[in-house]
């Protein structure tokens, strides 16, 4: 497996090379649509970046919560990006499926997880403001209302 399946303390951490306060790494990947998926197209959007696999359950409790945060938050400028840490993309695609997942969703590797500050623990979500800085950090399984306050004041430019 790419990465454990450690589960962090509840709350923001920042991994073992924080982002805060810095520029998200840019990424050009393919999502599993075949569609490019770029950070620097999505400058001026709040970005929801999760890191999760399909053996992680926490990961699989979350995404539909982001799925309807997408839907709800979206028109006011919300997106959701989700970076699968998997090896293969058969199981990847059967638990978008099952869990009606339906933000684009991209195959990660180790290198992409070291440039997002050492992804270690599943899930581990980001969220990136209109300017493309990271400006909160969450790993392992978080609280969610803790994810959506952070994101609704970003939503609300504070």
């Amino acid at each position: 497996m790419l990465l454990s399946a450690a589960i962090g303390a509840n709350g923001q951490t920042g991994g073992t090379q924080s982002l805060l306060n810095h520029t998200a790494p840019e990424f050009v990947r393919r999502d599993l649509a075949g569609r490019s998926m770029s950070l620097a197209r999505l400058k001026g959007k709040i970005v929801l970046l999760n890191f999760w696999a399909t053996w992680c359950a926490p990961c699989q409790i979350e995404m539909p919560m982001f799925a309807c945060w997408q839907r709800h938050y979206g028109p006011q400028g919300l997106a959701v990006v989700g970076i699968s840490m998997d090896d293969d993309v058969a199981p990847v695609r059967t638990v978008m499926r099952k869990l009606r997942i339906d933000y684009p969703v991209a195959m990660g590797d180790a290198a992409l997880g070291r440039r997002y500050g050492d992804v270690l623990a599943l899930p581990s979500t980001l969220l990136i403001d209109r300017n493309g800085i990271v400006r909160a950090e969450f790993e392992g399984e978080a609280d969610l209302s803790k994810i959506e306050a952070a994101l609704k004041n970003l939503l609300a430019g504070r």
